[in-house]
């Protein structure tokens, strides 16, 4: 299923190579040609932070005797802890509420929804675009062609006062994912069993493009998932080139300004890796570690006490739907807890006009707002010691959804939503209609 088609490299004499993607966007955006590994100033096209991270961004500026340089390109989000489970959150909520109106960024609300989301909806990811997020899953707008970077508050906060930051720019891995996808496997089991094989530092400060034909047949909320994740195999950024369902998306986004960014036929590429779905099972990432993946064959007939559909990877309307259609008619188990999360305000209302949030509190699940909900582990849904968790979320560390005596099992909204109906994890190809 998995093979490595080789290694290209620069040393030609002679040849001038092409660019990847992300040698062309950093290019472009430090006015000079660069190569993987060369270092170099670069301007930056948006910023953002939330709630967990904006506090040392704002102490950061405080600290400069510096201003924002361009308030407009500058978002706060409030999602990681929305709303707010105690007092010293509250405060983070109301200084950054505050800053923004002295200011005049771009500020995010209780309930608007996750940072990630909201960057994909709002049109601030864009083709060609760089973007610095506090969070590290910044790389989902990479699926709109995007060169999005998680980094630290203080570097968030050195770009925002000088519209600049400085890049090393990574080498790129190519992953060419082919193949139908078989019933009951989804772009989350293609991910999980990429960063399975891969293993967590299988991609390091690299960039990672991704192509082929099973990508090309995905949508773009499943495209999300992909570069979502790329993180956790290391990642610095996933790419993906921009298509007519792209360009679909962009425009229902009002985005109509920008260049997409394709890479170039004889660019030189670290590694490609050939991958074929056709024959993949529903995968599940077991506890403490991302790569410590699974096909649902082994992991089957675990029980579980709580599942959780939701997240910046998994909580957009195609997940909803995907979860709704296993749920309807069936009952959540009488030990399991099923909670669910919207990633955003719109997508909240879409399923709610549509009649999919109906279908999971018929079923007897429990609808949070949207954000990132029990994920981070600071409020809600945290997990009794002992307890074992199954969520789309993108991370299973210990203690992530706020205690290191659970555990947490990922998979796909299907692998999740069939799980809390059987109350230990079930393969969602027999509750497929």
């Amino acid at each position: 299923m998995f093979s490595e088609a080789g290694k290209n490299f620069r040393v030609k004499k002679g040849i001038i190579m092409g660019k990847t993607i992300i040698e062309k966007i950093l290019s472009s955006h430090s006015g000079k040609k660069l190569s993987a590994d060369d270092v170099a100033i670069c301007k930056v096209d948006f910023c953002f932070s939330q709630d967990g991270t904006t506090s040392l961004v704002l102490d950061s500026i405080v600290k400069s005797g510096r201003k924002i340089n361009k308030p407009k390109k500058y978002a706060m989000f409030i999602d990681h802890s929305s709303p707010s489970p105690n007092i010293g959150v509250s405060s983070v909520h109301s200084r950054m509420a505050k800053f923004s109106r002295e200011n005049g960024n771009c500020f995010y609300g209780v309930g608007c929804g996750i940072s990630h989301q909201l960057a994909l909806e709002k049109g601030i990811a864009y083709p060609g675009a760089l973007i610095l997020g506090a969070d590290s899953h910044t790389s989902t707008a990479g699926a709109l062609g995007a060169a999005a970077f998680g980094v630290g508050s203080t570097d968030l906060a050195i770009t925002l006062t000088t519209g600049k930051n400085w890049f090393k720019v990574p080498k790129t891995i190519k992953i060419i994912v082919n193949g139908k996808l078989p019933k009951g496997v989804y772009s989350k089991d293609v991910i999980l069993h990429i960063i399975h094989t891969l293993g967590a530092n299988g991609a390091t400060y690299k960039s990672v493009e991704f192509s082929g034909e099973t990508i090309a047949g995905m949508s773009m909320d499943a495209r999300f998932t992909i570069t979502n994740m790329t993180i956790e195999f290391g990642a610095k950024c996933g790419l993906m080139s921009v298509d007519k369902k792209a360009q679909g998306y962009l425009k229902s986004r009002g985005v109509k300004k920008y260049k997409p960014v394709n890479s170039d036929s004889n660019c030189n590429y670290e590694k490609i890796i050939e991958i074929d779905v056709s024959k993949l099972s529903p995968y599940v990432a077991k506890p403490h570690t991302v790569d410590n993946g699974s096909r649902i064959e082994d992991a089957a007939g675990t029980p579980i006490n709580q599942a959780f559909l939701g997240t910046c990877t998994n909580g957009r309307m195609e997940d909803l739907i995907i979860g709704a259609n296993i749920i309807k008619g069936k009952k959540v188990h009488k030990d399991v807890k099923l909670l669910v999360a919207p990633a955003s305000r719109e997508i909240f209302l879409k399923a709610l006009r549509k009649g999919i949030l109906d279908i999971f509190m018929e079923a007897g699940a429990l609808i949070l707002p949207a954000g990132c909900g029990p994920c981070v582990g600071t409020h809600q849904g945290v997990p009794a010691d002992g307890e074992t968790v199954i969520s789309t979320a993108n991370r299973n560390f210990k203690g992530r959804m706020g205690n290191p005596s659970s555990f947490i099992y990922l998979a796909s909204p299907a692998t999740v939503a069939a799980s809390a109906i059987k109350g230990k994890i079930a393969d969602p190809r027999k509750y497929i209609r």
